[in-house]
C-alpha cells in the first residue's frame, strides 16, 4: 500500500466550495476514501483562527477524523484587508514529509504550489495529487500535479 501525506488548504477549499457550489467539502468522506487506497502516514488542514465557535466546532471535527490542524492568528489590517497566508507553512511540512511518502496529496487551487509539486516529483520523486474546484484552480497547478480530481458535487456535503 503506497504511503501518502494529506496537505489541505483550508481557507481555499472552503471558499472555492462555498463560491461555486453553496455547499462545504466532505471531509469525513475524503479521508475514508483516500484510507481505502493508501496508508495515510501525516495528514494537515492549515487554517486561520478567527476565535469563532462554529470554526472551533469545525476544526475539532477535522481533529477527530484524523487530521492534524495547524492554526494561523487572523490579522486585520488597518486598510480593512486581512491576513492570513500558509503558503510557506504548507511547503515547509510537504517537503519535511516528502522522504517518507510515495506520494503527496494536496488540497488547493492555488497556483503557488505549481513549483513544490514540481520539486516533490524532481528532486524526491514523489508523486502528487491535487483537489480543487476546477474553474478556481490554477492551471499551473492541475499541469504541475501527476494527478488532478476537480471536486464536485459528489464531494460536499
Amino acid at each position: 500500500m503506497k504511503k501518502v501525506a494529506i496537505f489541505v488548504d483550508v481557507q481555499n477549499i472552503y471558499y472555492t466550495t462555498r463560491d461555486t457550489y453553496g455547499r462545504p467539502f466532505n471531509y469525513r468522506q475524503f479521508w475514508f476514501g483516500i484510507a481505502q487506497e493508501y496508508e495515510i502516514v501525516a495528514a494537515y488542514a492549515y487554517a486561520i483562527d478567527k476565535d469563532d465557535v462554529s470554526q472551533q466546532k469545525f476544526q475539532s471535527a477535522l481533529r477527530h477524523i484524523g487530521f492534524n490542524v495547524k492554526l494561523k492568528p487572523f490579522i486585520q489590517r488597518r486598510d480593512g484587508s486581512a491576513k492570513g497566508d500558509w503558503d510557506v507553512g504548507i511547503t515547509i511540512d510537504v517537503l519535511k514529509h516528502a522522504p517518507d511518502v510515495d506520494e503527496v496529496i494536496l488540497l488547493s487551487g492555488d497556483g503557488d504550489f505549481a513549483i513544490l509539486l514540481d520539486e516533490l516529483r524532481d528532486t524526491h520523486q514523489v508523486s502528487s495529487q491535487v483537489f480543487g474546484v476546477l474553474d478556481l484552480t490554477a492551471g499551473a497547478l492541475i499541469e504541475a500535479a501527476d494527478e488532478y480530481t476537480p471536486i464536485e458535487k459528489r464531494h460536499l456535503l
